[in-house]
């Protein structure tokens, strides 16, 4: 299988705390890959990196085979790099369906017209359970469905890696497992970036997990692989996450 991401000796320091820590990581396409580890570990420092939210201070990253480790956030998204921040980032103001609809005009470089923005944005609104929800103010959601906003704003952009950051947190049971479902759906055309506190959805869902801790990477492996681990036992699946 192709690899799509890579990252070699990715660091970043923030004063004299090293928050991503020399970190190896390889991604192949297709992937359900998740992220996990106690708060802290590093884990949105490095697909913040990853994203070009924030810059390295050392390391490169790798993309598809072109060095990405310079481009800016909006250049990466042209790749094919799509991210949901781990705090809601909505446009509270504006209705769910501009909220997409923004996400969408991003990828209309060909002249396409309305029509084919009005279809991207529902096909977007649908696969998340939210099309009846389109004129709805994207404030007035309840934080659930603001999350799963943030999730069709992502598919919009038509991705060929999406990152997700802690999208269950505010869902509900069943909510939950109609995204787990929809993941599983969006990882037939694409590759999945996860970090997950809930390690039902990381265990049900990830083809391999990666364990961070302190900057670094301690583990990585299957879900079996990872349970069976005594340092992640110690570091992080032994405790209730802070």
């Amino acid at each position: 299988m192709t690899v799509l991401l890579e990252t070699r000796a990715l660091t970043k320091d923030f004063g004299g705390l090293h928050a991503v820590n020399h970190v190896d990581f390889s991604l192949r396409a297709g992937e359900i890959r998740a992220i996990i580890g106690p708060n802290g570990a590093g884990k949105t420092s490095f697909v913040s990196l990853v994203c070009g939210r924030i810059a390295p201070t050392s390391g490169s990253i790798v993309f598809d085979g072109h060095d990405i480790t310079c481009l800016p956030a909006h250049r990466r998204v042209r790749l094919g790099i799509a991210y949901t921040f781990q705090i809601t980032s909505v446009f509270a103001n504006l209705s769910a369906y501009d909220n997409v609809a923004l996400a969408v005009q991003r990828t209309l470089t060909d002249g396409r017209g309305h029509g084919r923005l009005h279809a991207g944005v529902m096909e977007a609104l649908a696969r998340t359970g939210l099309a009846a929800r389109a004129d709805t103010p994207a404030g007035s959601l309840s934080y659930g469905h603001q999350r799963l906003l943030e999730v069709a704003m992502g598919l919009a952009l038509k991705p060929r890696l999406l990152i997700l950051d802690e999208p269950t947190q505010g869902l509900s049971d069943g909510e939950i497992a109609g995204f787990m479902a929809l993941v599983r759906e969006i990882a037939a055309d694409a590759t999945v970036l996860l970090i997950e506190h809930n390690m039902d959805v990381v265990m049900g869902l990830a083809h391999r997990i990666t364990v961070m801790d302190a900057g670094r990477i301690l583990a990585e492996g299957t879900p079996a692989d990872i349970r069976a681990d005594a340092a992640v036992q110690q570091a992080y699946l032994g405790a209730e996450p802070a």
